[in-house]
């Protein structure tokens, strides 16, 4: 959609969530609050343009960290449900759910399957963290769209998308929800809890 990050070139320009560049962060800190974890699934939709992308971040990440990475594919809500037993079956210490907007709509079910099967797992938004979720980092949409509001004011005063290169979003957000975190038998280390923009409890 556009020629570089730097340079838009064309008619548009914007912001960059970078949801999918903080898998590898994900990982971390999900390795960071189970560190026992030895297989850690990386759950995502095969039918997201971006999924090559976030399983190789997620795959080096993984190389990093020591521990097995698994990939699971759902599309589908029986998808889903089906890739939880398959967790059971892999003995997953925990799970990694890629960034993708029918998975993020997908959250009840998630939190859902999780809490069920006692599965410790990590989420690109924190709308899962509020829903019951034990822990999401993603970007704040609300500084996104600040980010985005102040680029269509500069837009409306004559500057042209061209010369305006895609910004990079510049806040990001765990969320830690702790009352999920007791029912699974984890204490969240404080290290984690320091950097939590909201904590749940």
């Amino acid at each position: 959609m556009v020629a570089s990050l730097a340079r838009a070139g064309g008619n548009l320009t914007g912001v960059s969530l970078m949801n999918t560049e903080l898998t590898a962060k994900r990982l971390e800190l999900l390795a960071e609050l189970v560190p026992q974890a030895s297989v850690i699934p990386l759950l995502v939709n095969p039918n997201n343009a971006s999924t090559e992308r976030i399983i190789s971040e997620a795959q080096e990440a993984a190389r990093v960290k020591g521990v097995q990475l698994p990939v699971l594919k759902a599309g589908t809500e029986d998808e889903i449900e089906a890739d939880f037993d398959a967790l059971v079956q892999q003995q997953a210490s925990a799970l990694l759910v890629g960034n993708d907007s029918f998975l993020s709509g997908q959250r009840d079910q998630f939190v859902k399957l999780a809490s069920r099967h006692a599965i410790p797992a990590i989420y690109p938004w924190p709308e899962f963290a509020a829903a019951g979720g034990l822990i999401s980092y993603g970007t704040s949409v609300p500084a996104a769209y600040r980010q985005a509001g102040i680029y269509a004011g500069r837009i409306l005063k004559g500057e042209k998308p061209a010369d305006l290169p895609v910004q990079q979003a510049l806040t990001f957000e765990p969320v830690v929800n702790l009352k999920t975190a007791k029912a699974l038998g984890l204490t969240v280390p404080a290290s984690i809890l320091a950097r939590a923009d909201e904590i749940i409890e």
